[in-house]
């Protein structure tokens, strides 16, 4: 079985920072591409940034230049540093990853998702 857990969301004002985590625990061989999403209530989840296991990178549109993704393969993290936060940011987000649990088998698993509020 493979958790992941997140951490770091919260309210903050517009133009502040804030960076999520997510740690994935649990018995597998490899974790290949890890990805940030987010969803807004009635609206589908948006993917906002991936990462390769080999630090590859990329972006939606409208966070390309404020936010940054990054892994620590040896702790099985994923990060996501959060600038310049504007109210739009607003959401649930969520961590994926693409878990190699054993040669012939790969799942795809999600944390539980950590609130982010940008308002005055």
């Amino acid at each position: 079985q493979v958790q992941l857990v997140e951490s770091g969301g919260g309210l903050v004002q517009p133009g502040g920072s804030l960076r999520l985590s997510c740690a994935a625990s649990g018995t597998f061989l490899s974790i290949n591409t890890m990805a940030w999403y987010r969803q807004v209530p009635g609206k589908q989840r948006e993917q906002v940034a991936t990462i390769t296991s080999g630090g590859s990178t990329n972006y939606v549109d409208s966070v390309k230049g404020r936010f940054t993704i990054s892994r620590d393969n040896a702790k099985n993290t994923v990060y996501l540093q959060m600038n310049s936060l504007k109210p739009e940011d607003t959401a649930v987000y969520y961590c994926n990853a693409d878990v190699r649990l054993r040669i012939t088998v790969r799942t795809l698993y999600w944390g539980q998702g950590t609130q982010v509020t940008v308002s005055s």
